[in-house]
C-alpha cells in the first residue's frame, strides 16, 4: 500500500487539485475556500455545458419562467435549454404543406414549448436569432398565432400585455374549466408535461393559501412572483366550485391497517 505522504504527494498532481491551487494562488483564497469555488464553478458548468444534444438539436439559455417581466435580463435567472431546430419527419411535410412560413410557425410553436417544459422562456430576440429571421417577422407571426388562440409564452409577450393573463392562468383557466388533457393540448400547442407542471405549482399555492400563508410567504415558499400567485388565488375563487380543482385538492385518504 502507499504511505500517506507518497499518496498526499500525487493526489497534488491531479487535474482538480492543480486547479484548486490555481484558484489559491490567483485569487489570494485558502485551499479549503478554493476547493469550494472549484466545487460550485464544476456544478454550473454540469449543470449548463454538459447537455446530451440529439441530431437536430441545439443548446442555449434561456430566461427562468418564474421571472417577471420587465426585470433587467442581467439580473434574471438562466436555464439551459434543449430546443429542437431540424427534426425532418415534421418538418418536411409542413413544409410542403404550407410552405417557408408554416415551417417557421412549427418551429416557433415546437422550440417555444420546448423551452417552457424545460422551465424556460424565449424572447423574441432569442426565436429571432435561432431561426435566422427578423424580430420583427418573429413578432408579426406569433401575433398571427395568438389571433387563432394558439398560446405561444415569450418574455416580450409577457411584458406587452401588461395586466393580462400569463400563459400558465390561461391553460389553468381550461384545466380548471373541465377541458381534458387532450383539448388543452390542441388548442395550446402545450405538451402534458408541462401542463401537469403548471397543475402541481397551482396545487402547491392554493395549499399553502389554505395553510393560511401570507402572499409574501408563499413567495419565498415557491419563489413565485407577487403576480403570478395572485393569478392563481384569482383562479381559486373563479372555480371555487370546480370538480377539476377538487381533484387537485384532494389528500389521500390514509388505509386502515
Amino acid at each position: 500500500m502507499l504511505d500517506q505522504r507518497l499518496s498526499d504527494r500525487l493526489q497534488t498532481k491531479s487535474v482538480k487539485q492543480s486547479i484548486v491551487s490555481s484558484i489559491a494562488r490567483d485569487f489570494n483564497l485558502t485551499p479549503i475556500l478554493a476547493e469550494a469555488y472549484f466545487s460550485q464553478i464544476s456544478d454550473y458548468f454540469l449543470h449548463h455545458a454538459e447537455v446530451n444534444l440529439n441530431t437536430g438539436q441545439l443548446h442555449c439559455l434561456a430566461v427562468d419562467e418564474n421571472e417577471p417581466a420587465g426585470k433587467p435580463l442581467a439580473l434574471c435567472k438562466k436555464v439551459s435549454v434543449k430546443l429542437t431546430l431540424h427534426k425532418p419527419e415534421e418538418d418536411l411535410p409542413v413544409y410542403k404543406k404550407s410552405g417557408l412560413r408554416g415551417l417557421r410557425h412549427h418551429k416557433i410553436i415546437r422550440i417555444t414549448n420546448e423551452a417552457i417544459d424545460q422551465g424556460g422562456v424565449l424572447s423574441y430576440e432569442d426565436i429571432a436569432f435561432i431561426l435566422t429571421t427578423s424580430v420583427v417577422t418573429i413578432k408579426r407571426d406569433m401575433s398571427q398565432m395568438r389571433r387563432k388562440g394558439i398560446i405561444l409564452p415569450s418574455r416580450g409577450w409577457r411584458h406587452e400585455m401588461g395586466r393580462g393573463q400569463t400563459h400558465k392562468t390561461q391553460i389553468l383557466d381550461l384545466y380548471l374549466s373541465g377541458y381534458q388533457f387532450s383539448d388543452i393540448e390542441r388548442r395550446t400547442h402545450h405538451s402534458e408535461t408541462a401542463i401537469k407542471r403548471y397543475i402541481q405549482d397551482f396545487a402547491r399555492v392554493v395549499l399553502l393559501h389554505k395553510k393560511g400563508f401570507s402572499i409574501d410567504q408563499i413567495r419565498i415558499s415557491t419563489g413565485f412572483s407577487h403576480r403570478l400567485i395572485g393569478e392563481y388565488l384569482k383562479l381559486l375563487k373563479q372555480h371555487s366550485k370546480s370538480t377539476q380543482l377538487k381533484r387537485i385538492l384532494q389528500t389521500p385518504k390514509k388505509k386502515r391497517s
